[in-house]
């Protein structure tokens, strides 16, 4: 080949050395920044940076899709670290200051790792920043009034730390912003007034917070409202009519409100709603006729209300509904005939005085139906003899039973099993749906259970198991397996003998990691009922227990007067709701055991107001030596306003209090 001419040559260097000029090179003290933070937490491995420049074209860090990522703006004279990804890779320790030298970032998301300490106050300086992502971490003191310089934010998520204290009036600075994200942060008292300034803002989570005051009336005027989300906090009713001029809404979910009643008078032209969430939040009145025209909804719950009147006929053209959970109201008259649409998947109506028949395509495949707690004639539908038994849940009903049972045991989510002392747990492998009753096949008890977990990539699971050994306990098989709910999970004992019992509540937290990732941070939190009094309240299986897969045994006694123990485990908005995964909340519980420990004629005025000795049980794994860690006596008055926020829960008491 010919060799290449002197002037040939000379034009092919200055070309190669004009493209390598071509790439501006990052800001140096970005680059050493930037070192320092991978070294900080570890990163090297993923990102080596030593010989090649952070800001290079096309480098496998700066993609959309990698983790780490690192992106720049190089338009200037010098690139410019903008995006910063550090997400789910487990890293720890408190923010470094060195952190606020990439002044630069526009877009900073250190999600879903193990962060901890406080929230700088140097963060306020990074006043480009518009997408800033730091949930799912174990940050704590105050929310840094400091956030309110940002105001280019769009996008911010605190959600699921350990902050304390208000939230801070600042953030009424940010009016760009479209998401926030503030769950399970643990902040408390008041929602500002200067929230009233965030105008742009399409999405807000905020449950499981212990907000306090009443629902703001200004929410109303946040007209780009999307999704809003306020479960499981201490805000006080009602729902304010402003909300009528939310009509962009598509997913509102609100819950567990008290003081004053609420109606759903609000509800006028949110066409956009596909989930419409109130449970438990003392709705009165009836249900309007208008909501059979909010075409698009797919979920619509209305449960654990004070709802009276009859289900309106319009409901029946919802052709896209697929969850109608009604339950636990006082609801009256006869199920529209054609209430179920050709794409609904479960219908709750239990717990309401409702009559007359079945409706039409009952018995279409695919559907859930749960009718227990009401006068329907549902003989078609699930077992006439154990329905008979059910009916001693009305107040009005005397019950008796030629062979009454003294005691039944439970394995729940999981096959029959014999433990260590010999007690014999019965089969409850059943697949339950999202609207279930289900009788032992000799009707010794029974198990109920509503609701689904909206976004849970696992699918609509009911069951939650682990191959993983149980410590602190011998029946390690007793507890691989947990029955789960997303809402309301019932278990009665049916055809008992009259009299005082002694009820062993098996629990294991088998789904929630227990480790030093972030994946071990979720709190599962929910409520326990016994013949309709609150025996646990906020109870977190995990704390209680020391750590997750440690079996754990909470005792009561209670009495029994009418045949039937109802044991109700509630959740009522509260705990992380996406620790591992989509959808990971509400009640789990491994096994139950009830027996009787004396007889009597029932009990007294006095002792309806008493639900028993709460005994706390931990079983040592070494030598299975039982531990009572505390005995006391809790007396439930009725009328308290502890109760207030649970309806219709006890089987002797009437539908609404």
């Amino acid at each position: 080949m010919e060799l290449l001419r002197p002037s040939l040559l000379l034009t092919v260097s200055l070309s190669l050395l004009q493209l390598v000029s071509a790439q501006t090179s990052t800001d140096p003290a970005e680059v050493d920044t930037l070192n320092k933070l991978i070294d900080y937490w570890n990163l090297r491995s993923k990102i080596n940076l030593t010989t090649i420049d952070p800001c290079t074209r096309n480098a496998s860090w700066a993609s959309e899709n990698a983790n780490p990522r690192v992106a720049c703006d190089c338009t200037g004279n010098s690139c410019h670290i903008t995006h910063l990804k550090i997400y789910a890779l487990d890293i720890v320790g408190e923010l470094p200051s060195e952190l606020f030298m990439l002044r630069k970032l526009m877009d900073l998301n250190l999600g879903q790792n193990v962060l901890n300490g406080s929230i700088p106050a140097e963060i306020g300086q990074l006043s480009n920043m518009q997408y800033l992502s730091l949930g799912i971490n174990n940050f704590t003191a105050q929310v840094p009034t400091v956030l309110g310089n940002l105001t280019k934010l769009i996008s911010l998520s605190f959600s699921s730390n350990n902050f304390f204290g208000p939230l801070p009036k600042e953030l009424g600075k940010l009016t760009s912003l479209q998401q926030l994200y503030i769950d399970s942060s643990g902040v408390t008292g008041s929602i500002p007034q200067e929230f009233a300034n965030l105008k742009s803002l399409r999405i807000l989570w905020a449950s499981d917070n212990l907000f306090t005051g009443k629902i703001p009336e200004f929410f109303g005027t946040l007209t780009e409202l999307a999704d809003l989300r306020l479960q499981g906090t201490l805000l006080e009713g009602p729902i304010p009519r402003s909300f009528r001029a939310l009509n962009k809404l598509e997913d509102l979910r609100i819950g567990d409100l008290s003081a004053e009643d609420s109606t759903l008078d609000f509800l006028e032209s949110q066409k956009s709603l596909s989930i419409l969430s109130l449970r438990n939040c003392r709705v009165s009145g009836k249900i309007p006729d208008q909501l059979g025209t909010f075409a698009k909804l797919q979920l619509l719950d209305l449960s654990f209300n004070k709802l009276t009147g009859q289900i309106p006929t319009s409901l029946q053209d919802l052709s896209m509904l697929q969850y109608l959970y009604l339950g636990n109201n006082n609801l009256s008259g006869e199920l529209p005939v054609n209430i179920i649409a050709p794409n609904l998947i479960a219908l709750d109506v239990s717990y309401n005085p409702l009559s007359g028949n079945l409706p039409r395509n009952f018995a279409k495949g695919g559907l859930s139906m749960n009718v227990i707690g009401s006068s329907i004639n549902a003989n078609n539908l699930q077992d006439g003899k154990a329905l008979g038994m059910m009916q001693c849940l009305h107040s009005n009903t005397k019950c008796s039973n030629k062979v009454p049972s003294s005691s039944f045991s439970i394995k729940c989510g999981g096959t029959q099993i014999t433990s260590a002392s010999g007690i014999e747990f019965d089969d409850d492998s059943k697949t339950l749906e999202a609207a279930s009753f289900y009788a032992s096949s000799g009707n010794q008890w029974a198990v109920s259970n509503t609701g689904n977990f909206i976004s849970n990539p696992n699918g609509p699971l009911y069951i939650a198991q682990t191959d993983s050994q149980i410590t602190g306990t011998l029946d390690s098989e007793l507890y691989k397996t947990a029955r789960i709910s997303p809402s309301s999970l019932r278990y009665y004992g049916l055809g008992l003998k009259n009299g005082k019992y002694r009820i062993d509540l098996h629990f294991a937290e088998i789904t929630m990691e227990d480790s030093l990732s972030w994946k071990g941070l979720g709190r599962r939190v929910f409520d326990v009922y016994i013949q309709g009094e609150r025996v646990l309240r906020d109870f977190n299986i995990k704390k209680e227990a020391g750590g997750s897969k440690r079996a754990l045994v909470k005792t009561f006694e209670a009495n029994v007067t009418n045949t039937i123990i109802e044991i109700h485990f509630f959740w009522a908005g509260k705990g992380t709701c996406c620790i591992p995964f989509q959808g990971t909340y509400g009640p789990l519980v491994s096994a139950i055991h009830a027996s009787q420990v004396s007889t009597g004629n029932g009990s007294s005025k006095g002792d309806k107001k008493h639900v028993g000795k709460i005994v706390g049980i931990t079983v040592g794994c070494a030598a299975a030596l039982v531990i009572i860690s505390s005995v006391f006596y809790l007396w439930w008055t009725k009328g308290s306003s502890s109760h207030i926020r649970i309806f219709t829960d006890s089987p002797k008491q009437n539908l609404v209090r």
